[in-house]
């Protein structure tokens, strides 16, 4: 997620840094306040590790061994293996992004510019879509459903939207960026 994605970190040392322990309540409330949905389940991983006391930095085990003198692992993947662990991270952030835009909690400009300043991404996720291409996140989405047949693929009614009419994120789109019609989509 550094080298390829230009992450400040990957998501296993962001859950080590934060805790699995408030990470894991952290997934379980989430999946209660979207009614059990799915595609928000807990991972049993992440409970397992909690459960072991495995909570990351302040325990000094997670995914990743903190004691004095634990050496880090040394990460050996093929290049196309490792653009492909990110794309796919990106691409199930994306999905998100495109979700709150869909349920009108915020903007585009808001959600690109939060996951910039608030999270350190390298760049917003809805640009970050257009830069991969709408056609291509959808078909990734589809992919990894049709593959695993769990729902926390499922592709958001707002990203298939602008694939099926061949449209995008960008800024020069005045209609998904400013109005609260894309709420309506179908």
């Amino acid at each position: 997620m550094r080298e390829v994605g230009g992450f400040k970190m990957g998501p296993f040392q962001l859950m080590d840094f934060i805790g699995n322990d408030v990470n894991y309540a952290v997934t379980e409330s989430v999946f209660t306040a979207f009614y059990f949905d799915p595609r928000y389940k807990p991972s049993f991983t992440q409970k397992a590790h909690s459960d072991a006391g495995w909570l990351g930095r302040k325990s000094g085990r997670g995914y990743f061994d903190y004691a004095e003198g634990a050496v880090e692992p040394e990460i050996v993947l093929s290049e196309s293996l490792h653009h492909y662990i990110v794309d796919r991270i990106v691409i199930m952030l994306i999905n998100e992004a495109a979700d709150a835009l869909y349920l009108n909690i915020a903007s585009a400009d808001d959600i690109d510019l939060a996951m910039t300043k608030g999270v350190n991404y390298p760049k917003g996720l809805l640009q970050w879509a257009d830069d991969i291409g709408i056609e291509e996140c959808v078909d990734m989405l589809d992919n990894l459903y049709d593959t695993y047949r769990e729902d926390r693929y499922r592709c958001s009614p707002l990203l298939r939207h602008l694939h099926d009419g061949e449209m995008s994120f960008h800024p020069d789109n005045d209609y998904w960026l400013n109005t609260s019609s894309h709420s309506q989509a179908s």
